[in-house]
């Protein structure tokens, strides 16, 4: 679905400046690129009519490229443009702009050249990139369009990025969190569609469960195409709801942000990874 939207509802200073230059310099190498992170979420989210739980200068972007040539090509003619190149090696910085854009390359390059990344610095999140990339969501913005990951794919995205660095990544869990409020409205036709089974039984409807348990559905076929992307996933749910586990991160985090018990907010993880189950499984599910 095309919905136009404007930068100044996106509210991320100089993010029009900064993406019309990457813009511009992608299609001039005939380079894929898709916007993700929470940035994506936040034109998802604004996209529906709902403004985005939290701001964010980060701007992160995925490129289909093949090598490290030409992803070297690339970072040359942003820095024609007033980029900088920073440490991490995916990373360039606008000193004008304030910003930093982070460029993670996936595709061929994955299987040829990302040691060359990983081996100067290791947090490099490219799982998953191909599989939930493989259907993305097109949105226009003032005239562009930009292909963004859907949300029941970001969820994954998020869940791998989180799992990499738990202890600097909590923002992951609160746009896991925020996709899983808003999907209930986002995605009200499609739960009355294809899922009404969910509500099946049920005296009391928990908006939030259902549309967890309605994500993890939509998730689970992104599963099947990458055992090491279902290993991860499955491994982290799998983790926050063993019984053994004191002190579940996940949970804890959901429920400090939504003041409500543990229990809630574990609910909410198993309703996630039985939806999982469910689309892995060729069961219920939506498009």
């Amino acid at each position: 679905m095309r919905l136009s939207k404007t930068y100044k509802e996106l509210g991320i200073p100089y993010f029009k400046e900064a993406f019309e230059i990457i813009d511009a310099v992608l299609v001039a190498h005939k380079i894929p690129y898709y916007l993700i992170g929470v940035t994506a979420v936040a034109l998802q989210l604004l996209k529906a009519g709902i403004k985005p739980t939290r701001g964010t200068k980060d701007i992160d972007f995925a490129l289909m490229i093949s090598n490290v040539g030409q992803f070297e090509a690339v970072v040359h003619d942003l820095k024609q443009q007033g980029f900088k190149k920073v440490k991490a090696p995916w990373t360039v910085f606008h000193p004008a702009f304030n910003v930093a854009i982070d460029l993670l390359p996936f595709g061929m390059i994955e299987e040829a050249d990302t040691l060359n990344f990983s081996a100067r610095k290791t947090d490099l999140h490219v799982l998953g990139l191909k599989e939930v990339l493989s259907d993305p969501d097109a949105i226009e913005i003032e005239r562009k369009i930009v292909n963004v990951p859907p949300l029941a794919g970001m969820v994954l995205l998020k869940l791998v990025a989180w799992s990499d660095r738990p202890e600097e990544r909590q923002n992951d869990l609160e746009d896991i969190l925020a996709i899983i409020t808003a999907y209930y409205t986002i995605a009200f036709n499609e739960v009355l569609d294809k899922h009404i089974d969910l509500f099946q039984g049920e005296e009391e409807v928990d908006e939030r469960t259902i549309a967890a348990r309605v994500l993890g559905r939509n998730s689970g076929h992104h599963l099947l195409e990458s055992e090491l992307l279902k290993h991860r996933v499955m491994h982290v749910l799998e983790s926050e709801m063993d019984r053994e586990t004191k002190s579940p991160r996940i949970a804890k985090e959901w429920a400090r942000i939504l003041e409500m018990p543990v229990e809630y907010a574990q609910q909410l993880l198993k309703a996630l990874m039985g939806g999982l189950h469910e689309g892995m499984n060729g069961g219920q599910e939506g498009g």
